[in-house]
């Protein structure tokens, strides 16, 4: 929710709203970036949209990261089936893939900054935890930290702003450092907010490569011993990692990962659910019905029932 020659991006993928197939996804409008750089940094103002036709209020996807820094509030938004009341000092993260909604009735103040997947290179993106999905969107910096990250954001929209100082490409490469420094302010942040109770490994590779491999194969791809033996690594190995990582085994991560896009699914689109159990890979309604059951306490009719 940024100002609109931030987030008017164009068009969004599938047919939108609740009425078709998919939750519409919006991609990062680009062409609307300064000099067409793959980060945009800007105010966030009253009756702004990432999309002219996605207004705030309606559940989307993005697929782009979002850091929103509040200087006021509160204001309640919700990701992934939670709610998150944000106020001065507090930061959300959204990150790619996440369904969210903003509330209409909160008045949105601050900054926000969007960045397209692929601007970092990818030894920043594991240093910085960006696709941590188990970290908290919700973030709540003390004074010293707050002060840390509210200078490193604000140089980064003065470098943003700046489109004619240097050539193209050092413009480029300041967004890049300047962005990292603020990204590695927020990943630490991040990580001591989810530090208790469980080691915390954000730059793991081991987990890092399972966590990506699950993202991109968890609606086909269920076992644990695939995934070990398409990455190279043990059982053993990998639940050690993941444990690390997480607190959690490997089939629990995986599993967690396909009930939430059954919810995501039942929630927000009318597929039947026959479709959302193969959309996650249970071709056989009933095996997917069961799944989701024993891990929701709920059948997926009951869970869609719910929510309308």
């Amino acid at each position: 929710m940024a100002d609109e020659n931030i987030q008017d991006g164009e068009g969004g993928r599938d047919d939108g709203g609740r009425g078709g197939d998919g939750i519409r996804t919006f991609p990062f409008p680009v062409d609307l970036s300064l000099l067409g750089v793959g980060v945009q940094v800007g105010p966030m103002g009253a009756g702004r949209t990432w999309h002219a036709n996605a207004p705030l209020h309606r559940v989307h996807r993005i697929d782009f990261h979002v850091v929103m820094l509040f200087t006021g509030g509160p204001v309640r938004h919700m990701i992934d089936f939670a709610e998150y009341e944000a106020s001065a000092g507090d930061l959300l993260w959204i990150r790619p893939g996440q369904v969210h909604r903003f509330a209409p009735e909160g008045e949105y103040r601050g900054t926000v900054l969007t960045m397209q997947p692929g601007f970092l290179p990818r030894a920043t993106v594991e240093a910085t935890g960006l696709y941590r999905y188990d970290l908290p969107p919700l973030l709540r910096p003390d004074r010293a930290r707050l002060a840390g990250l509210t200078a490193a954001l604000d140089q980064l929209r003065r470098e943003y702003e700046d489109a004619t100082t240097l050539p193209l490409s050092l413009h480029t490469a300041v967004l890049r450092h300047t962005l990292s420094a603020f990204l590695l302010r927020l990943a630490h942040l991040a990580a001591s907010s989810a530090r208790e109770g469980r080691a915390e490994a954000p730059g793991d590779s081991t987990f890092t490569l399972f966590r990506d491999a699950v993202e991109r194969g968890f609606a086909t791809n269920h076992s644990v011993s695939a995934y070990a033996d398409a990455l190279g690594y043990s059982r053993r190995t990998l639940v050690r990692a993941v444990r690390a990582a997480t607190g959690e085994t490997p089939k629990g991560f995986i599993d967690k990962r396909v009930v939430l896009e059954a919810k995501r699914l039942l929630a927000h689109t009318e597929m039947p659910i026959g479709r959302v159990g193969a959309a996650v890979g249970f071709p056989d309604a009933a095996n997917f019905s069961k799944f989701f059951q024993q891990h929701t306490d709920q059948t997926p009719a009951a869970f869609r029932a719910e929510l309308r």
